[in-house]
């Protein structure tokens, strides 16, 4: 006999899918979670440094609305899905002014031009750094920035680490769509409804392989004995060894892990001080041209939902360095990149204002935002995916789907299809 049919570890998303599916299949689940919250990076906060409104301090939309498995779930239920791309209104700077018209239709033509390239250097050489992409395009003056939004800022880390293969396996079309009040307040309000899940509860040990591919796992609160197990925490934990395994992982997985890195996003919300708008409306995204290769992309939403504050995302090595130096440089980071496009009206404006720096690099139980394989390694997602033990061990999340990798989607897929194979692991 054993405590539950299946033991899942972690109880973001991912663990959710996983615990949902089972208990369709009428199956025993307990998810063991180490925080004192579900949902993992889908978490909306009430900050008051931000006056107490919702503010999602991971994952915020839904992507790929028109594939994405979670927005059925959110339709039947009766939730308000805002549309992002029909509220949001743009504002791009070049050389230090709002590009023309006619600049920006050059724009929009450059990125179909981009993944072309990246085609055809994936046709011609195999995988290659998504850096290559631009030096292939030397004379294309947006080939910059489209490397700076692909790498640092949509997949948390730079084009020079970054597989090409990874990126097109995983580029997203369609409708992004924000649940109204919060990405995390739908996930805990809507997917972990009757599901038992223990809070605080940190898995130390997981031994596999006993008698009919039993699983024991050891917590700080005892142990559990199941006739399965899925593993749904980051590639950051599984790296750090915090969870350790008995026998070892075998080596395909280890490597797997090894390849999917946690790259960084971070956000910076600056709350005004005084009624200037910076001229901006309601809710309007902020970005510029880059010159060069390498620098730093920090595109900004201002005054979302009307809203008295603005917030920045920087991904990649600069936002792991600010990370390292602490939330004032983080906030100077922001102020400097404002300053460069609106003037010292910026330092006015801001003056005596409160401030929030997102920190999932110092979140022991994520240490990252979520992954990216390494050049060479994009069939790593597929590696860890594939089932241990004959499927009595099992690894999910978003760095084991491809297709939706890095999203909420790609988490909840992934640990939905973990749960039937080691459902039918123990009913074979």
């Amino acid at each position: 006999m054993t405590d539950t049919d299946v033991v899942i570890i972690g109880a973001g998303v991912a663990g959710l899918g996983a615990a949902t599916a089972l208990r369709a299949r009428g199956c025993r689940a307990v998810v063991l979670e180490a925080s004192d919250r579900g949902g993992g990076r889908a978490w909306t906060a009430y900050p008051p440094q931000l006056g107490g409104v919702w503010f999602d301090m991971g994952a915020i939309w839904l992507h790929a609305a028109e594939h994405n498995p979670l927005v059925p779930i959110a339709n039947a239920a009766g939730d308000c899905l805002l549309r992002s791309d029909q509220i949001r209104q743009e504002r791009t700077f070049m050389q230090g002014r709002l590009a023309t018209a006619a600049e920006l239709a050059e724009y929009a033509d450059a990125w179909p031009r981009f993944e072309a390239a990246a085609d055809q250097i994936l046709a011609a050489e195999g995988d290659a750094p998504l850096a290559a992409v631009a030096r292939r395009l030397p004379n294309d003056p947006w080939a910059a920035t489209i490397e700076a939004w692909e790498g640092p800022v949509i997949c948390a880390a730079d084009a020079g680490t970054f597989s090409t293969l990874d990126w097109r396996r995983n580029a997203l079309n369609g409708s992004n769509l924000v649940p109204d009040g919060g990405i995390g307040a739908f996930v805990r309000r809507r997917l972990t409804d009757g599901l038992d899940i223990r809070l605080q509860t940190a898995v130390r040990m997981v031994r596999w392989g006993g008698p009919g591919g039993q699983v024991t796992v050891e917590t700080d609160r005892g142990a559990l004995t199941a006739g399965a197990c899925i593993v749904t925490v980051s590639t950051g934990v599984l790296a750090s060894g915090t969870v350790r395994f008995d026998p070892p992982l075998p080596a395909r997985v280890t490597e797997a892990v090894a390849s999917l890195p946690m790259g960084l996003a971070m956000k910076v919300a600056l709350r005004a001080a005084g009624p200037d708008r910076l001229d901006l409306p309601s809710h309007c995204s902020v970005d510029r041209i880059l010159p060069r290769s390498g620098d730093p992309l920090m595109p900004f939403q201002c005054w979302p939902f009307g809203r008295d504050y603005v917030q920045g995302w920087i991904g990649g090595s600069v936002a792991w360095e600010l990370a390292r130096q602490g939330e004032a440089a983080a906030v100077d980071f922001a102020l400097g990149y404002l300053r460069a496009l609106f003037g010292g009206r910026v330092d006015r404006l801001f003056a005596g204002g409160a401030s929030l720096v997102t920190r999932w690099d110092s979140d022991p139980w994520v240490r990252g935002a979520y992954c990216y394989a390494t050049p060479g390694a994009a069939l790593a997602r597929d590696a860890l995916a594939e089932p241990v033990a004959d499927g009595h061990l099992m690894f999910a999340g978003e760095a084991c789907h491809v297709g939706f990798g890095g999203t909420l989607a790609g988490a909840w897929i992934s640990g939905q299809k973990a749960a039937q194979a080691a459902a039918e692991t123990m009913q074979a």
